[in-house]
């Protein structure tokens, strides 16, 4: 099968040959012609297996017909770096439509946005907090909506966004077509697509299972030991362009400003940035200025660079889902990758049911000449502090020995 069996308008099949599509993945197989048909749908894929294009095709080429200048289709995305990733990719596929995307998320100037969305959209990608801000001030009309899609909708419930979804559905038409896509069904995922989805065809693929194209490898070492390990990996690996996860924004902050004095091109990606920061990073690693990024789970879903060769795991990620998500960057577009994990003797019972998702053992390596036994460095003696006192110590004993004298006057002068 290849795109032209979908029969899609002229100018969105153009789109598919400059995005240089061949033939549609699993997903894209199965959800484009129910979509086309106006049927709502539940698609379950994981991360990297074409879901943009699943759901944008069919929309640019409903969108061909019926009115123009009007907010028509609504996507809703967890992150701000999913968001702009979505309106990419219908810019690229949708480019001789005529066809306006407008992103809306949090972080930036909402006065932007205002222009844009009174100068006139079809499409509107938007995170949830920002676009109730624009429902609630009356700067976002969607009276003529016909599509809503929400992606990524497992990750929003991980964010706490499922209050603000439903809050939102209410000021959408009624009549409408619902797109769901999410890379695993929870109940409460579940239940919500029986609240908003019409007779849903129910699409899945591959929602359990990591991408075939990506090999697996641990690395195991004492936590204060990672940083050296992650700089002889990287010196002795041939790699393209690296994505490092870690825990916390504060230690993707560190570890990229280490790598960075080591003399790599790196950049970090971490919730204390601003967005034009958090963008130029994302930009940066696209275009190779920067051979690493170093990010938290933030960056999980929002980056789609075919280059990336490998993804390290600094830290173990704290699910399952979060594992398959984090390597779903690299082996993409028919390529292999690599995912390498450095793990420490806490992280035993995760890397178990990471082994029990994938159906096998994964491998375990030492790298000769590394000095694992390196003692962790001893934190420097505290000084002894004295108790706290109270502040009206000192004038309570001054006035209990004046009280004292004072008895002892009146005992004598008796």
């Amino acid at each position: 099968m290849n795109f032209t069996d979908f029969n899609l308008h002229p100018k969105i099949a153009a789109g598919v040959t400059a995005a240089g599509f061949t033939q549609p993945t699993p997903i894209q197989e199965q959800a484009i012609p129910k979509i086309m048909q106006h049927q709502d749908v539940m698609g379950l894929a994981q991360t990297g297996t074409g879901k943009t294009a699943a759901f944008g095709l069919p929309m640019l080429h409903q969108l061909m017909k019926g009115p123009r200048g009007c907010v028509r289709a609504l996507i809703i995305a967890p992150t701000r770096e999913l968001a702009e990733q979505i309106h990419t990719s219908l810019s690229l596929l949708g480019q001789q439509t005529g066809l306006r995307s407008v992103t809306v998320y949090g972080g930036v100037s909402i006065k932007p946005q205002i222009s844009k969305l009174k100068s006139g959209a079809e499409i509107v990608v938007a995170c949830p907090g920002r676009l109730l801000d624009h429902i609630k001030q009356g700067t976002i009309k969607l009276r003529e909506l016909d599509m809503l899609v929400l992606d990524e909708a497992d990750r929003m419930f991980d964010m706490g966004f499922l209050p603000d979804i439903r809050r939102i559905v209410k000021s959408l038409p009624v009549k409408r077509q619902t797109l769901l896509f999410s890379a695993t069904m929870s109940r409460e995922i579940r239940h919500l697509a029986q609240e908003l989805l019409t007779d849903p065809q129910t699409i899945q693929v591959d929602t359990v299972a990591p991408a075939v194209t990506v090999s697996h490898a641990l690395y195991p070492v004492p936590q204060h030991l990672k940083t050296d390990l992650l700089l002889r990996v990287l010196e002795q690996t041939e790699t393209e362009a690296v994505l490092v996860f870690t825990r916390t924004k504060h230690r993707a902050k560190r570890l990229g400003e280490k790598l960075c004095k080591c003399g790599y091109r790196v950049a970090s990606l971490q919730g204390n940035l601003s967005q034009s920061r958090r963008q130029a990073a994302l930009d940066g690693f696209r275009d190779g200025r920067y051979r690493i990024l170093v990010a938290t789970d933030i960056a999980a879903r929002g980056i789609d660079v075919s280059q990336i060769s490998h993804v390290i795991n600094f830290d173990v990620p704290d699910t399952v889902d979060a594992y398959i998500h984090r390597i779903g960057r690299t082996g993409r577009a028919a390529r292999t990758g690599k995912a390498l994990t450095m793990i420490s003797e806490d992280d035993q019972s995760m890397v178990r049911a990471i082994e029990r998702t994938l159906g096998a053992q994964i491998d375990q390596h030492r790298l000769d000449g590394f000095e694992y036994d390196v003692p962790a460095p001893k934190r420097a003696a505290q000084p002894q502090r004295r108790p706290a006192q109270p502040a009206n110590r000192g004038k309570f004993q001054k006035n209990k020995l004046r009280s004292r004298s004072g008895r002892q006057q009146v005992a004598g002068g008796r």
